[in-house]
C-alpha cells in the first residue's frame, strides 16, 4: 500500500502539518471558518438587461 503525500496549498513543498493554511486571512488569531468576508461576497446578484427581444 502506497502512502499518499499531501501537497502544501501555500508553498511549493509537501505538507508538513503546520496548519498555516487554516489561519484566517483577515484575523491571524482566528482559524478560518469559511465566512467569506475575505472574498468580498455580495448577498445579491445583479444582472444588467440591455434589451428584451420578443
Amino acid at each position: 500500500m502506497e502512502k499518499t503525500v499531501k501537497q502544501c496549498v501555500i508553498y511549493d513543498r509537501e505538507c508538513i502539518g503546520c496548519l498555516e493554511c487554516e489561519i484566517c486571512d483577515l484575523d491571524p488569531e482566528k482559524i478560518c471558518d469559511n465566512c467569506g468576508k475575505c472574498l468580498d461576497i455580495k448577498d445579491d446578484a445583479v444582472i444588467k438587461i440591455d434589451k428584451i427581444i420578443l
